[in-house]
């Protein structure tokens, strides 16, 4: 017991395969929606206390920093929502054959790329 190799497979000699990632990415987009939903009822909160803590929030929001968050959430957003729909046609055994998985795979980047370049950029 003197070496320091893992007692079982470890993680780290695995090869990444797309479903594994993808899963694993839905699960930490689904964390930081969660995040980022208290900065929304924040955001909501400060528009019923009236138009200075408004200000004050827009202020802060037209920060690049922000704006690159809002970004990123939105992108999660679209990650997660896609996803969960390809997880949903799964659930119901459509779509399983392995060409189809990461088809749809390639389909969920593209349409999450694509919503969120309409959001931000249009």
């Amino acid at each position: 017991m003197n070496n320091n190799r893992p007692l079982s497979p470890h993680l780290s000699i695995y090869k990444k395969v797309l479903p594994a990632v993808f899963s694993i990415l839905h699960r930490f987009t689904g964390i930081g929606l969660s995040f980022c939903s208290v900065i929304i009822v924040l955001w909501i909160c400060l528009i019923a206390l009236g138009e200075n803590y408004f200000y004050l929030f827009k202020q802060v929001s037209e920060n690049l920093m922000f704006k690159i968050i809002f970004i990123i959430w939105t992108i999660g957003l679209f990650y997660h929502l896609f996803n969960g729909i390809r997880y949903l046609y799964w659930s119901f055994g459509v779509g399983m054959d392995l060409k189809q998985i990461y088809i749809s795979g390639y389909v969920v980047i593209l349409l999450t790329l694509a919503s969120s370049v309409l959001v931000w950029f249009t």
